[in-house]
């Protein structure tokens, strides 16, 4: 059966039907959805959203506008692309290793892992480590470099290049390296090389806990922002502040957390990934070619599902349920993001929810997100 000759089923009712079962499932307090797919040459785009911002001290009922914590779906939209701008401008190359890419001398086999390596996860960092147990403790400006002298320090779990172990370490490091290279602070580069030339400005951002100058964008009242988890040690209900300990202690800005957006605005930044993934567009800081290759390139010699900077689907039991193509890229958050990009059949898919408020001790989602996706694209192409 030829999909393109039957009309799309999708609704924006249907739609909030399924996030509707999610809220009564428990599954999240609210969530919403964006959808964007090419059907006989026509566009089109639905925005759908139920439930609540917050529960708790009060309930607030979601609406379109609401700014979410996109948490690590800052590695891919921020930071990769943050990359991809540095290698248009020739400061970076992707196989440029830690003491090049950090300007400094790094001991042992960490001297010898390359940019590659720490975006698609084989660095063979650690995972994760509780830095802002001693970071808050520390004063404000001390705080980069050591955090940078500590990931340095760590024992590496896997020899470079022989193993996939997802790290927010090696993304913490990018931040740092984009901040060198670049000369100016991660949310400026960010906002002036990628988010601005989008029209999406002041629509996603970084928004900063202490220091630095004041942007216009972070004055946004707190009743724009979706609650996230009850802090134990911050003492309350995190509302437009960073959930994420070690980017909070960091000033709110890291390379593997920190950056906030609402459903259009996520929506469209991945349908311009799209567009340029497809050479449809372009962008005057990003390469189209570069961007097919990170999008595209896979280390052969491990196991992985990582391109450079995304993810992929699994082959079994995928996050994106079970029709997305294989060429498809995307990633998750742990608030409860995340979005897919398929270019074969011209779809992406951004759910956005705060599946941890007011407690992370919830991963009712992961049976959620491929349910959802599987009902959405079994809509549009319904051959599938």
């Amino acid at each position: 059966m030829n999909n393109k000759n039957i009309p799309s089923k999708l609704s924006k009712k249907y739609v909030k039907k399924l996030l509707k079962k999610g809220v009564d499932e428990g599954v999240f307090p609210g969530a919403a959805a964006g959808i964007f797919f090419r059907k006989n040459e026509i566009k089109n785009k639905l925005i759908s959203y139920y439930g609540n911002a917050s529960l708790v001290p009060q309930t607030r009922e979601l609406n379109e506008k609401n700014i979410f914590d996109l948490a690590s779906l800052t590695k891919p939209l921020a930071t990769t692309l943050a990359i991809l701008c540095l290698l248009k401008e020739r400061k970076i190359d992707l196989d440029e290793n830690l003491p090049s890419l950090l300007q400094k001398n790094v001991m042992g086999e960490k001297s010898q892992i390359t940019l590659r390596q720490i975006l698609n996860h084989s660095s063979g960092l650690p995972a994760h480590r509780e830095y802002f147990k001693k970071l808050r403790e520390l004063p404000y400006k001390e705080r980069k470099e050591l955090l940078e002298t500590w990931i340095l320090e760590e024992e590496l779990e896997s020899t470079p290049g022989t193993k996939t172990i997802y790290s927010d370490l090696g993304f913490m490091l990018l931040g740092r390296i984009i901040e060198i290279k670049s000369g100016e602070p991660l949310d400026f580069f960010v906002d002036k090389k990628i988010i601005e030339p989008l029209g999406l400005g002041n629509k996603i951002f970084f928004k900063k806990i202490n220091g630095g100058k004041t942007l216009k964008k972070e004055q946004k009242n707190r009743e724009s922002f979706v609650a996230t988890e009850k802090c134990p040690w911050r003492r309350k209900v995190l509302c437009g502040e960073v959930h994420d300990d070690n980017c909070f202690v960091l000033g709110g800005i890291s390379g593997h957390c920190g950056l906030f957006g609402d459903i259009e605005s996520v929506l469209d930044l991945c349908i311009s990934i799209l567009d340029l993934w497809k050479k449809r567009k372009s962008h005057p800081n990003i390469n189209n070619e570069d961007l097919q290759t990170i999008l595209s390139w896979q280390d052969q010699e491990i196991e992985t599902t990582r391109v450079l900077g995304f993810d992929t689907p699994s082959a079994k039991e995928s996050s994106g349920g079970r029709f997305l193509s294989r060429s498809s890229v995307g990633h998750l958050g742990f608030t409860g993001t995340s979005f897919w990009i398929d270019p074969e059949k011209e779809l992406v898919i951004v759910l956005l929810s705060n599946r941890v408020h007011p407690n992370r001790d919830n991963d009712k989602i992961k049976k959620f997100r491929p349910f959802f996706h599987d009902a959405v694209i079994g809509k549009i192409f319904p051959s599938n």
